[in-house]
């Protein structure tokens, strides 16, 4: 009985008019997602002494971070690098103080290469691999033509896929094409970018998928996974897991928030850190309606898929390099394994499906995904054994996610993620797909969860008429320490 009552007494309405306000009253937000964001919001908010409920849906915190011990150690099956491997990096004094180890997969900065030409493997369908020197050149001809795909910039008005502009620059400079072998590395490095956005060319903006910003320090694999940072995020937060929230009822002075399950929560504002694919389903219903130009974001922003299967053998069979590539006439038909035994010592590949094809194999059961997985192994390396075990992320079908992260599609403008962003009235939004600097990252989700915990904390003072713009912005106390990275590299 008294924890009902405590339960009941946290979620008692506290709309007021703003005559009855006083210092005394609790400043309070409802976050509505327990993902990067929702969490670093939160325990923004939580520091500056709001009263603050985290409403997530799943039966778990993290989103589409996802860290898993099934296999008796960790495995990130969903975001699992740090993109940006140095200082400037939001997430870096946290991951620093925790001491946890990253693996550099590359340090180079492009959003093509998230590891080194000199640690791939590729192998053709017959088992032979590709010299090294051909996949060198490849790469340097697919920069190449990357560079004359920019140039089309300047004259074409409208915009195109990068697979149109792949075609038309094919058209100007016939020395760029391939034939045979170096034909299918060509297509296997335009898959390689294709999982980078989560999608296929014909769906990529040729004028804004470069505009990202990109950190420098390259890219680093998380070892021990993200769920320390996750757990340190959420400590000591009021976390209500299995609560799906259904309606967002906003007044002038406060939200009210109705979950599937019944319960009602209510607040002086709310933060909405659910993923964009979530929010184009609907099913979280806004009253009164969002405006036009917040819907417009909604729907016209993008969202890939990027799966993963992760296979855990009892021996390592397999080079030891960090990626395998399987080379194909198409990019569709290309494919490639992250080699976790690099990196961490135990002996898992993950198989790493996008766009179109991620979206065919969500539609097979589980262990028919890992037997599509193992039998691309198996056309690169004849030898190959079978799994002991498997897992399969489904992130485009998952009703928690709806996707995997946003990206820039044809004829529209990358303006959509500041759109995202800004708030409406007493709703704030946060989540990767409104970072303008940093779409599609754990450190783009983080970082926007701090500035709508400080948008928040800035309008219910105003609201309660004590705001105190000398005090620092909130967030900074998760920043304030700075430890060196542990960077390794095997």
């Amino acid at each position: 009985m008294d924890s009902e009552r405590s339960s009941k007494q946290s979620q008692k309405a506290s709309f007021y008019p703003s005559s009855d306000r006083t210092q005394s009253l609790s400043r309070s937000v409802v976050v509505i997602g327990g993902g990067f964001a929702g969490l670093a919001a939160a325990r923004a908010l939580s520091d500056a002494s709001f009263q603050v409920v985290l409403l997530e849906s799943r039966d778990r915190i993290g989103g589409r971070v996802c860290t898993d011990f099934s296999f008796g150690f960790p495995v990130d099956m969903g975001a699992s690098w740090l993109h940006g491997v140095c200082e400037e990096n939001p997430l870096a004094p946290i991951i620093g103080r925790l001491g946890l180890p990253l693996y550099r997969t590359s340090g180079d900065d492009s959003v093509l290469f998230d590891h080194d030409l000199e640690s791939y493997a590729l192998f053709d369908t017959d088992g032979r691999q590709v010299p090294q020197e051909l996949v060198r050149k490849i790469g340097e001809i697919f920069e190449s033509i990357l560079e004359e795909a920019r140039k089309l910039r300047q004259e074409y008005s409208e915009d195109m896929s990068i697979a149109e502009a792949f075609s038309i620059v094919m058209d100007k400079r016939p020395d760029l094409r391939q034939e045979g072998l170096a034909h299918k590395v060509l297509q296997w490095y335009l898959c390689r970018m294709e999982g980078w956005f989560a999608s296929d060319a014909d769906t990529i903006s040729l004028k804004s998928w470069d505009q990202e910003e990109l950190l420098s320090g390259g890219h680093g694999l998380m070892v021990r996974g993200y769920r320390p940072v996750i757990n340190t995020l959420a400590k000591g937060l009021d976390i209500r897991l299995n609560h799906r929230v259904t309606h967002i009822v906003r007044h002038i002075n406060g939200v009210k928030v109705t979950c599937e399950n019944g319960k009602m929560f209510t607040a002086d504002a709310a933060v909405i850190a659910v993923p964009l694919g979530v929010l184009k389903t609907n099913t979280i219903a806004f009253e009164p309606r969002l405006p036009e130009w917040k819907q417009e974001a909604i729907s016209e922003l993008a969202v890939g898929i990027e799966n993963k299967i992760a296979l855990h053998f009892d021996k390592v069979f397999w080079p030891n390099v960090e990626f395998l590539g399987v080379v194909s006439p198409t990019s569709y038909g290309c494919s490639y394994f992250l080699n976790l035994h690099k990196a961490t010592g135990h002996p898992v590949l993950v198989y790493m499906p996008s766009g179109r094809l991620a979206i065919d194999i969500e539609k097979m059961s589980d262990e028919a995904a890992a037997n599509f997985a193992v039998l691309q192994l198996k056309k690169i390396l004849p030898g190959a054994c079978d799994p002991v075990q498997y897992l399969v992320s489904h992130w485009g079908s998952d009703v928690n996610s709806r996707g995997s992260y946003s990206f820039d599609a044809v004829g529209k403008p990358h303006g959509l993620y500041e759109r995202l962003r800004v708030p409406v009235d007493n709703l704030f939004f946060a989540g990767e797909a409104t970072s303008m600097r940093f779409p599609g990252t754990v450190h783009g989700a983080f970082s926007t969860g701090l500035m709508a915990a400080e948008d928040c904390r800035m309008r219910v003072l105003e609201q309660y008429g004590n705001v105190d713009h000398s005090e620092p912005v909130i967030g900074m106390e998760m920043a304030s320490i700075s430890v060196p990275l542990l960077i390794s590299r095997m």
